[in-house]
């Protein structure tokens, strides 16, 4: 393994020649865990919103030279036909990449006034037995088609989904991820998630890098992190901290997110060109956050391309 501590931290020779060094890393502040098979992060592009949307992707990925693990999609598996799911799931077999498709529906698309107060109320949660009924047809349709990676923003749909696949439901290697809509910002929470099925935790982009400390001391389960994080999860853009957010996080996915962009979920065709565009950029931004590793001699430590699973975690038991 890379001795992450040893890389070239930004502008360090020029401050600490001008006597404004920084302290030296603690190697106690380090994750001392990494993924099955080795590395210590891995790439995501994510709101790859339909087949022609990946076909950009990829072919811009192949351009740029840009290693991707995983691509996910915000919109929704009732977003896209059984034909597009077909395409987009035999474009990433082909170039063992995971995919993966959120279950919808959510509250902010649901009745709920309170998701459009001050508050928030429930946020993205599924409103009602009929919504999670909802999100485990999207997963048994998904998983039916292919799509070995499901994307969750509800408690209750993943501690179900998890429960289907103990039983033999749904296939016993699909991974279960959390998203960032619902994301957990403590360590507690973080082993909660954990253990009701999540086998990657999308964070919050403005969660501090002692926070990233404190949630390794207690869990082991990929952790997914917004580089760049769209506006409406803050716009936070971290390019800088990517060296020390692997270190403290690891293992950790990656994702090459955009700000300054309007929202694209649900995705249409009449929104086709802005999410082409987005796309686009999403890679763009990936080879510039791999450009900034190398730069600091940090670019080591990357997951085989191909893998996916996430090891051995904590689970709740589940009932008989």
């Amino acid at each position: 393994m890379t001795d992450a501590s040893a890389a070239r931290r930004p502008g360090e020779q020029v401050l600490s020649a001008l006597g404004l060094g920084a302290p030296d890393l603690s190697p106690a502040d380090a994750s001392p865990h990494t993924f099955p098979g080795g590395g210590r992060w891995r790439t995501e592009i994510p709101s790859c919103e339909g087949p022609e949307a990946l076909a950009v992707v990829l072919k811009e990925a192949s351009l740029l030279d840009v290693p991707i693990h995983r691509i996910s999609q915000g919109s929704g598996v009732w977003m896209l036909t059984d034909a597009e799911i077909a395409e987009m799931v035999d474009a990433t077999n082909e170039r063992d990449i995971e995919l993966c498709l959120f279950t919808g529906p959510r509250g902010t698309w649901d009745i709920g006034g309170s998701t459009r107060t001050d508050s928030r109320g429930a946020g993205l949660r599924a409103r009602g037995h009929d919504a999670v009924a909802g999100c485990v047809e999207d997963a048994v349709r998904a998983t039916e088609l292919g799509v070995k990676c499901l994307l969750v923003a509800d408690e209750g749909v993943l501690w179900t989904l998890h429960r289907a696949r103990a039983a033999g439901i749904i296939p016993a290697d699909t991974t279960l991820k959390v998203s960032a809509l619902i994301g957990p910002v403590n360590p507690a929470a973080y082993a909660v998630y954990e253990n009701l099925g999540a086998d990657s935790i999308n964070v919050p982009s403005d969660l501090t890098l002692d926070h990233l400390t404190e949630i390794r001391r207690v869990s082991a389960a990929p952790m997914d992190m917004y580089i760049e994080a769209p506006d409406d999860l803050g716009g936070y853009v971290r390019m800088y901290e990517v060296a020390e957010l692997i270190r403290r996080g690891a293992p950790l996915y990656l994702k090459f997110g955009l700000s300054k962009a309007p929202g694209i979920y649900p995705y249409g065709h009449h929104m086709r060109d802005l999410t082409l565009a987005t796309a686009r950029e999403r890679v763009r931004r990936g080879r510039l956050a791999l450009d900034l590793l190398a730069r600091h001699g940090a670019d080591g430590d990357m997951a085989p391309l191909g893998s996916r699973l996430p090891g051995t975690l904590k689970r709740f038991e589940t009932p008989a």
